[in-house]
Parts: C-alpha cells; sequence; structure tokens
C-alpha cells in the first residue's frame, strides 16, 4: 500500500514539476501545458454538448419560467420542487426576518445586564479586525512600529474585554436560568464559545514571538504531552499554533457565535424570571367561575309568547296562551 502510494505521489510530482517542453523560443512546464488543453477541451465542451433536463414536469418547469418573478417568489411550498426551493421555504420557516431583525423588544432588556452580550460581539469584532492587520504586516511591524505596537496593545486588551464582558454575560444568564423556554442549545453554543475562545486566546499567548510565548509553550508542552494530544497540538511549533490562531480557531468561533446569536433571535431574548416568556406557550384558561348573574338573550316574540328575561340559575318560565281555552 505504501509502494502504491509513493508511486502515485512520484507521478503526480513529476508530472506537477520538472518536465518542461521546448519548442524554438517558447518553454513550458507539463503540468501548465495539461491545464491549458484542459481548459480549451472543457471549453469546446460547454458549448456542443447537450445539457441534460431536469427532472421536473415540462407543465411546471413552463410555468416556472414563464411566471413573473413576483409571483413565483410568492409560490406555496406544494410548488417547490428544487432544493434551492426547498432550503429558501425551510430557512424562512426556521428564521422568518420578523424575527431576524425586530423593530422592538420587550421592555425588560432595557437592563444593564443585558448589553454585556452586545459589548462581547463589539469587542470580538475589533479583536478580529486588529487581528488582521497584525497577521498582515507581522511580528517585525508589531515589535519594532510605534503603530504596529499600539494596534498589538489594543488587540490585547480588546481580547481583555472580550473575556470580561462574556464572564458577565454567562453569568448574568446563568442566574437567570437562560436555558428556559426551549433556549437550551443557545445557553449550550455560549458555554462552547466560550470554551473555543480559551483555547484561541491560549494560541495568541503562544504566538507573541518573544520570551513570555517560549515560557508559556514549553510549561504548556508536558501538560498537552501527558494526555496524549501533544502529536497533534504541538505548542513549540510556531507555524502549527499561528494557523490554529489565525484560521481554524477564530472560525470556529466565528460558526459558533453566529449560531448563538441565530439562536437569540429566533427564540428571543430570556426573560427575568419573575416575568412572562413570550417563548412559552400560555397556559391553557382554566373555566373560571360564573358570574352571579347572567343576562341572556331574550325569547324572541312570536305568536303565544312574550319577551323574557331570566336571571341565572332561574328556570326559564314562557307564558303560553292556549287559544282553545278562550274559545271554549
Amino acid at each position: 500500500m505504501s509502494e502504491s502510494i509513493h508511486a502515485a505521489a512520484s507521478a503526480v510530482h513529476t508530472a506537477a514539476g520538472g518536465i518542461y517542453l521546448g519548442w524554438a523560443p517558447f518553454t513550458i512546464q507539463l503540468g501548465n501545458l495539461i491545464v491549458i488543453v484542459s481548459m480549451i477541451a472543457l471549453f469546446v465542451l460547454a458549448i456542443f454538448v447537450r445539457f441534460p433536463r431536469g427532472k421536473a414536469p415540462a407543465a411546471r418547469r413552463s410555468a416556472a419560467t414563464t411566471a413573473p418573478p413576483s409571483v413565483r417568489d410568492e409560490a406555496s411550498d406544494e410548488d417547490v420542487y428544487t432544493w434551492t426551493g426547498r432550503t429558501r421555504a425551510w430557512l424562512l420557516r426556521v428564521l422568518p426576518p420578523r424575527k431576524l431583525l425586530p423593530q422592538t423588544q420587550p421592555s425588560y432588556v432595557a437592563s444593564w445586564i443585558y448589553v454585556f452580550g452586545m459589548a462581547t460581539l463589539a469587542a470580538l469584532g475589533y479583536v478580529i479586525a486588529s487581528g488582521v492587520v497584525l497577521a498582515l504586516n507581522g511580528p517585525a511591524w508589531y515589535h519594532l512600529s510605534p503603530l504596529g505596537l499600539f494596534v498589538n496593545s489594543t488587540h490585547l486588551w480588546g481580547v481583555e474585554l472580550f473575556f470580561m464582558f462574556m464572564v458577565v454575560h454567562l453569568w448574568g444568564k446563568f442566574w437567570m436560568a437562560s436555558w428556559r423556554g426551549g433556549r437550551a442549545l443557545t445557553w449550550i453554543t455560549g458555554v462552547i464559545a466560550f470554551a473555543v475562545s480559551l483555547v484561541t486566546a491560549f494560541t495568541g499567548y503562544l504566538v507573541q514571538t518573544n520570551f513570555d510565548s517560549q515560557w508559556i509553550a514549553f510549561q504548556a508542552k508536558d501538560a498537552l504531552n501527558s494526555v496524549g494530544v501533544g502529536a497533534w497540538f504541538h505548542v513549540a511549533d510556531v507555524g502549527q499554533m499561528l494557523m490554529w490562531h489565525i484560521v481554524l480557531l477564530p472560525l470556529a468561533v466565528g460558526v459558533i457565535v453566529v449560531l448563538h446569536v441565530l439562536l437569540v433571535r429566533v427564540h428571543g431574548v430570556v426573560p427575568p424570571l419573575d416575568a412572562d416568556d413570550p417563548a412559552e406557550p400560555a397556559a391553557e384558561p382554566t373555566e373560571a367561575a360564573e358570574p352571579a348573574t347572567r343576562a341572556e338573550a331574550p325569547v324572541p316574540a312570536g305568536p303565544g309568547r312574550r319577551p323574557h328575561a331570566r336571571q341565572h340559575g332561574e328556570p326559564e318560565t314562557v307564558e303560553v296562551h292556549d287559544e282553545h281555552a278562550h274559545q271554549a
């Protein structure tokens, strides 16, 4: 097996580099020639090869193509027969725009404890923006340049504020039991975001490229090796830690935070413990005791009847005039 893999790798390497073809003044690498010929062949095939028809019925296809956009957009779920249409219908059902971008919020949101979630997002935004600037300019810039030192310092303080706001946010939501009303996944994603952010901050300390990062790396190396993860998470490898810090872990934090915010929008902001939760279904109304008196609709007047209004609990009495008795 290993010999086959080695032979395939050697063939790919030979085709990719090392072999050049020359015609008079022209010289081209074999790999580039293969790519150019393939592009030309694909272009010609795309023009002349007939495109396969879809599986939708002809009547449905014609209706979908001839109807104006406004009509097609308002089609019901029964008219959706493509994966894009089904995905759109599912997204509109799960993430309705009125919940994603609400105009109003409940009155209990006017409290400082609800501010720290947005403050955490603001700090995360600055950390990502300043991190991009640091990655583009490199260690020499943020260690020697005055502007680089300033951006590096504000990046660090942005991380400090991010964790300070996040911890206060988690404290507040924990004591408010924010997993109520079907919000368990919202709470779980928030906790996972905090845990992944800790690892991201740890790798940030490891890529400072100074004495502190070296000391932290070699102190953590033995601990990670003792639990068996040092081979995959090599803290002494600056290149690996840099990729973890600027690519993989920020991507994971971003995805989890976006999911967390979407869940907050869908289920709403958790209310205080003594407030009504709009996300929870209202309790079934119990049949209250009927009032002592109830006015009922009068019995319609007719031959031999007169209007009569009775009190609740009284038997209905209706006078009937016997015409035969009068005749007798």
